[in-house]
């Protein structure tokens, strides 16, 4: 464990490894944050159609579903330092086609073809991401750590939005894509001067699992065990499929409905993001006051009410607003849930969890972004928001029946959830389960 790990909050400061990555992981956000607005403008700009944006970020969803029935495998076989600087190169590498090709042609095509592709590499990069965070920090630092790298997101993602809106308005959206792909460039050399504690887990030799499947399974007999992470991977999947595409929502009202520039929509994403800042630095305190499960819900409770709120909103400062209390109370409930499943799973089976968690939870995202932005299209979007709003606060009073209202501060159960003879064993089984 590094010295930061052996310390209090303040140490974490001192450790240059730690320093360092939450460096380099800022301009990987900055590079997420200019293609989160600079991709859908160019599918706009190119199709003139919401349908088309909601078809690219479904592909996307797609392929990182995908991936995800792998990427936790290759991170707990592979050397996590450089899956993730394999992941900022690739990126880097197909962000760069765009604007290349954008010179001479603008061929539509390559966007679903190399914006999938990114999302193949995403989901790996942020599957090892979340198993690296335990092997900087103490146990008791891990939330603190995740606050701090969140906060470092919140800042990439005030200035990525405003920026690509900015170079989108200019100079246009493929040479925001082109800035992005050299945010990744930076981030891909600086993780190699990282140094990670060697935390490498047992191969699947060592689980008795050779095949993928097999060792996804154990990830997911993991999160199902779980009194907690069970009905959160649940309800958590409900609520991708309601807000999978909100953004394109979001840019669709500020450019269809309300006629403004690019610009405003960098502005408007770039304040909402403004709550995932917001949330780091309150999460620690919240969750440690409330408990992991009246914060989740309260948050998610608050999100929804806000997309209601969205509904009859036309003036771009209230929807400013309303984008920041909903990413604040997202990030809230986002930042608990990662630091719950690291506390609570082995390192060697971290990022089978991570994997199965975010697969399971993301496999309606695509769908759910299909059929909002097909729903804006035929009836507006007015009622897309009332409706999506609504089904998200529901969805998070549900978790008021469930396992999550019975969490403590740390996530753990006040309640013996898991029957006897059925306790959770390190590789993810059931002791006792014959099923």
């Amino acid at each position: 464990m590094t010295a930061a790990g052996a310390a209090g909050a303040p140490s974490l400061w001192r450790d240059p490894a730690y320093r360092l990555f939450l460096a380099v992981q800022t301009l990987s956000a900055l590079g997420d944050s200019f293609s989160y607005v600079a991709i859908p403008l160019l599918v706009l700009h190119s199709t003139g159609s919401v349908v088309q944006m909601g078809v690219v970020t479904g592909l996307t969803g797609v392929a990182s579903i995908v991936t995800g029935l792998f990427a936790g495998v290759i991170a707990d076989r592979f050397d996590r330092k450089m899956l993730l600087v394999v992941g900022d190169g690739a990126r880097c590498l197909l962000y760069a086609l765009i604007p290349l090709v954008w010179l001479f042609a603008a061929p539509v095509w390559l966007i679903y073809t190399v914006v999938p592709v990114v999302g193949v590499f995403s989901m790996l990069f942020q599957v090892t991401y979340v198993t690296v965070v335990p092997a900087l920090v103490a146990p008791d630092q891990i939330a603190r750590a995740n606050g701090h790298l969140f906060a470092t997101y919140a800042v990439a993602g005030v200035a990525g939005p405003a920026l690509a809106g900015f170079v989108a308005a200019a100079a246009g959206p493929a040479a925001a894509i082109g800035i992005d792909s050299l945010t990744f460039a930076v981030s891909a050399v600086g993780v190699l001067f990282v140094r990670i504690r060697p935390d490498r887990p047992a191969g699947p030799e060592k689980d008795g699992r050779g095949t993928v499947r097999g060792e996804f399974l154990a990830g997911a007999r993991f999160l199902w065990a779980h009194p907690v992470l069970r009905p959160l991977t649940v309800l958590l999947s409900l609520l991708t499929f309601l807000t999978y595409g909100l953004t394109d929502l979001v840019i669709y009202l500020l450019k269809h409905d309300l006629g403004r520039p690019d610009t405003t929509v960098g502005y408007v994403l770039a304040a909402g993001t403004v709550g995932t800042f917001i949330a780091s630095a309150l999460v620690a305190r919240v969750r440690s006051r409330m408990g992991f499960g009246a914060s989740w819900i309260t948050a998610f409770a608050l999100a929804g009410a806000a997309v209601v709120c969205m509904g009859p909103a036309r003036s771009v400062p209230v929807i400013a607003v309303l984008m920041t209390v909903n990413v604040l109370c997202t990030g809230i409930a986002g930042i608990s849930s990662m630091s719950l499943r690291q506390e609570v799973t082995p390192s060697r089976l971290l990022g089978r969890v991570t994997s199965a968690f975010w697969t399971i939870h993301s496999a309606l995202g695509p769908l759910g972004a299909a059929a909002a932005t097909a729903a804006a299209a035929g009836f507006g979007v007015t009622p897309v928001f009332l409706v999506t709003g609504c089904a998200v606060l529901a969805v998070a009073l549900t978790g008021t029946l469930t396992g999550i209202a019975r969490s403590g501060p740390g996530g753990s159960p006040r309640t013996e959830a898991v029957p006897p003879g059925r306790a959770i064993t390190p590789d993810g089984d059931t002791a006792g389960d014959t099923a």
